[in-house]
């Protein structure tokens, strides 16, 4: 009784917003208001742009997170103030237990964060990602060029767009950290792996499959507690059956047998460099071998301790999961769109016949050219909206929001997500309008609140990367081909199914080359 009393008096000192319940916070309304946006705008309107919501990991009951959903505040934050906010809310028990501890980029905070986005960065760059050379060092016109012979090979047959995009932006990340392509034989192990991270990030937002990740105090009863020690023994996981557990343990298990499945992956290309790697060149092909290469170096010079083989690990995890997962989404959801938005479809046509005028391939050099194609393309990623909520960073000291005195080691959250279903900023925010991005000349007119790559000094470390994937592929795609639905009368389904990044209901739709 005293805790929960405590819990009450602690709420009172936070700013205002739905009122939690005893230990599972405010968990129950984001459920009935899957996957999300509708709730966090319910309380955006009731309570203003600026409230607290609670939830995950404290010793009994939940943990307060400041959300701010206002494009000018969020600005003002994680801009203008941004090293005060550079810090990462953890779920203690899921890193411990996923990364073995404060490991990769995603989680980490301080030497060990600003020191590998560093590196990351700076290898991206080396290898071509600031430049148009990047469309031929990472093969994303290979990929562009991969994709347009499978749907010529399709031609009247029903596509699965989703698999094709998985294995174009799959290989173009994974040439950028191992250095090869996926392609015949070891194309059944990337579906596999693919198959797993979709799994993985619906089975890590379900509820059974987080709870006690968000409230680790339930392992303190004995039920839960014996469940926990076998969960977390690897052998156990390997042996125990399935269907003699109840359902959070099934999802728990699932969870931990994926994350076995990602490290042996990587293991087995980080094992391979290191036969192969010449240490006496400088330049490197890939970011394993440039990150063995840094790792040598510091060695040598008693400086290496945050260039671990743990940490090579869940760098490959981050990078390859962000990477590959929210481009191949966005690009799935375009298809999407423009299936249940044919007017579109026609006009980026007619701006391709103006502009490109052959099948030729679509060039970054091209883009200047295109502005109702990046109009599209800014339209996507806005109704995508690939992250209900996004990862909570947390205040570094005190700091001041609006009116109000945040003190230090608080979760804070940009909630994305209102920002660009904001219908002051975008009328009819549910509505699929690219020309809400072009001007009154017809020129692509800047909108600062369109933020899909987040901003602040933890934006997106790959969204130039990112960029480019979206445009080669959309320009490409409907320059070459025009997509109809299968059903005429059936287009695909806009609901997003729920994971840490929304999905699209599977689907299939037909391609009609343009060009011979």
């Amino acid at each position: 009784m005293s805790k929960l009393l405590l819990g009450v008096i602690v709420t009172k000192m936070f700013l205002l917003g739905p009122i939690p319940l005893p230990f599972i916070g405010n968990l129950h309304v984001l459920f009935r208001h899957e996957p999300g946006y509708s709730a966090y705008e319910m309380w955006r309107k009731k309570y203003g742009p600026i409230y607290t919501y609670w939830i995950g990991e404290t010793s009994f009951g939940s943990h307060p997170f400041i959300m701010i959903s206002d494009y000018k505040t969020i600005r003002d934050t994680f801009v203008k103030d941004g090293e005060a906010y550079a810090g990462k809310f953890h779920f203690n028990e899921a890193r411990k237990l996923f990364r073995g501890g404060d490991y990769g980029v995603v989680e980490t905070v301080g030497h060990m964060w600003r020191d590998h986005r560093r590196f990351a960065i700076h290898v991206l760059r080396d290898l071509g990602l600031s430049k148009d050379v990047m469309e031929r060092r990472a093969s994303i016109l290979a990929e562009v060029e991969a994709m347009s012979e499978s749907l010529h090979a399709m031609k009247g047959k029903e596509i699965a767009m989703q698999d094709i995009f998985d294995v174009g932006v799959g290989s173009v990340i994974n040439q950028l950290l191992f250095g090869y392509r996926f392609e015949g034989d070891n194309l059944k192990e990337f579906r596999e792996l693919k198959g797993m991270i979709s799994r993985h990030l619906k089975e890590f937002s379900h509820p059974s499959g987080s709870i006690m990740f968000l409230y680790p105090w339930l392992k303190i009863l004995p039920y839960f507690e014996n469940k926990w020690k076998k969960l977390v023994n690897v052998f156990f996981l390997k042996t125990y059956h399935y269907f003699f557990q109840p359902r959070i343990l099934f999802h728990l298990n699932t969870l931990i047998l994926h994350r076995e499945a990602f490290f042996s992956f990587f293991d087995r290309q980080i094992e391979a460099h290191q036969k192969d790697i010449d240490f006496e060149t400088e330049e490197s092909n890939d970011y394993v071998e440039a990150f063995l290469k840094e790792k040598r170096r510091r060695e040598a010079n008693g400086d290496s301790e945050s260039f671990s083989y743990l940490q090579l690990q869940n760098m490959c995890l981050d990078l390859w999961i962000a990477g590959m997962e929210t481009t191949s989404n966005t690009l799935s959801w375009g298809v999407v769109y423009l299936l249940n938005n044919l007017h579109v479809q026609e006009k980026l046509h007619e701006e391709m016949d103006r502009e490109i005028g052959s099948g030729r391939l679509v060039t970054m050099s091209d883009r200047n050219n295109l502005p109702y194609t990046s109009a599209v393309i800014n339209e996507i990623q806005r109704m995508a909206n690939l992250l209900p909520m996004n990862l909570p960073h947390q205040t570094l000291c005190t700091v001041q929001v609006g009116k109000w005195s945040i003190p230090a080691h608080t979760g804070v959250i940009a909630q994305i997500s209102n920002v660009l279903y904001d219908d002051e900023v975008f009328p009819s925010p549910h509505t699929f309008d690219p020309s809400r991005f072009i001007d009154d000349s017809g020129r692509l007119k800047k909108v600062e609140e369109l933020i899909p790559f987040s901003i602040g000094k933890r934006q997106c470390l790959g969204e130039g990367l990112a960029r480019m994937e979206l445009f080669l592929f959309i320009a490409n795609l409907f320059n070459r081909f025009k997509l109809s639905c299968v059903n005429a009368d059936e287009p695909p389904s806009m609901k997003k199914l729920f994971a840490l990044t929304v999905q699209p209901r599977p689907y299939r739709c037909l391609a009609e080359p343009r060009f011979d």
